[in-house]
């Protein structure tokens, strides 16, 4: 099956000239093609140029409008149950992360929610909040566990997880996230939930090849050092690559620790120091910055103009999840990433296409418009790329173009 899109006004690629990310200054380079044809064979994208001629294809005319890459998301908690919607109405009130948290809210409530859930209305849900995604550009999603926190639930979110990414139009990237938070009934035992993770569901995991990744949330009142460098050696032993929730609450280390270990990614970074920031810059690790995260909570953001700067690979990703970053709109994440965290057009652009897709370990194949890689593509009507973060509250896409196919919304 054959595609060309004609003549878009524009077709801006993202491409970062052969690499897997762009790194620092690369970030303000996202190459335009003015007046260009697109044409895709059997999902990928074989020539890219002006007057493409095939009288073997469906022919769409896209005069007057954008091309760009499909948007990824490399963080999201999108399986869970309930609403969190009361603790937003106490952080207006001025409580914080940890004293919510104190109280019984915070992640245990939702993981309380979603273990009462049958896995069929989780699933459910999820496929609903997937499909709203993808009508604002969204073509590729890392979905993380961490809303189960026992052995039964943990794979309830895994399997729901492996149903989704065989039934989803976008492409998903699984993460196990049982080291999320220590669940109400090892409170006092923290080492026997680390050694159900090591011994029970790290194992089940890799077995039964339902997670792509292994994630720990490390920082004060969660997962020590010690026990985030236990978890996630013992995760790359069996076969996962890794990501690390780091810098969150504190700068404790994580981001080294992160870097140490060879994460794909390290994410949320709001108290990364400047020693691991300089290492995060010589690694091969994407940093993934969540500014809706540090709205919600009144923090301060990630660094984000310093890191770039520096040298380091951004990354931006939702986090959506029903206490910290109801967000499900990467438009929105680009525009608080240029309001928040001092970042240009262009970075939130790439950081929000190729480097997000390397974030998960995906950019050799899709993120950008070249030839060879995966026809996800997004058809905008508006002026330039900027007018997306600009207007972001209303959508301005089309078309969605994924593996090659023009998607139609009822």
């Amino acid at each position: 099956m054959k595609l060309l899109l004609r003549n878009a006004r524009k077709v801006v690629t993202c491409s970062a000239n052969g690499n897997l990310m762009k790194h620092g200054p690369e970030m303000n380079e996202v190459r335009e093609i003015e007046n260009a044809d697109i044409l895709v064979e059997d999902g990928i994208i074989e020539e890219i140029g002006k007057g493409i001629v095939d009288s073997d294809c469906e022919i769409v005319d896209v005069s007057d409008r954008l091309v760009i890459p499909g948007f990824i998301d490399p963080h999201t908690h999108l399986i869970f149950a309930g609403s969190r919607e009361k603790e937003f109405e106490m952080r207006a009130r001025g409580a914080t992360y940890s004293e919510i948290a104190a109280g019984g809210g915070g992640i245990l409530e939702t993981v309380r929610s979603t273990r009462e859930m049958p896995k069929s209305k989780l699933r459910n849900q999820a496929a609903r909040r997937l499909e709203k995604m993808l009508r604002w550009g969204t073509t590729s999603i890392e979905i993380k566990t961490g809303y189960g926190l026992d052995f039964k639930n943990e794979v309830k979110m895994l399997e729901t997880a492996a149903e989704l990414k065989d039934e989803s139009i976008q492409d998903l990237v699984v993460t196990f996230l049982g080291a999320h938070a220590f669940p109400p009934e090892f409170a006092n035992d923290r080492p026997a939930y680390v050694k159900l993770i090591t011994d029970e569901m790290i194992p089940y995991a890799s077995k039964k090849k339902l997670a792509d990744f292994c994630d720990v949330f490390c920082d004060s009142d969660f997962f020590s050092l010690e026990q985030a460098k236990t978890i996630l050696s013992l995760a790359a032993a069996d076969g996962m690559k890794l990501k690390m929730h780091a810098d969150e609450l504190s700068s404790n280390g994580a981001a080294d620790l992160a870097v140490e270990l060879g994460a794909v990614s390290v994410d949320h970074l709001e108290n990364i120091s400047n020693s691991e920031i300089d290492r995060l810059a010589r690694s091969n690790s994407v940093g993934v910055v969540l500014p809706a995260v540090a709205a919600y909570l009144r923090t301060k953001p990630a660094p984000g103009r310093e890191m770039i700067d520096r040298g380091c690979a951004i990354a931006l990703a939702t986090d959506f999840n029903p206490g910290t970053s109801m967000v499900d709109n990467m438009q929105t994440v680009m525009w608080l990433a240029v309001a928040m965290n001092s970042m240009s057009v262009e970075e939130a652009l790439n950081a929000a296409t190729i480097n997000a897709a390397a974030a998960i370990g995906i950019s050799d194949r899709t993120g950008s418009i070249e030839v060879g890689k995966k026809a996800d593509m997004l058809i905008v009507n508006a002026p330039d790329y900027a007018y997306l973060p600009y207007h972001f509250t209303e959508n301005r896409i089309t078309n969605v173009v994924k593996d090659g196919k023009i998607l139609e919304f009822s």
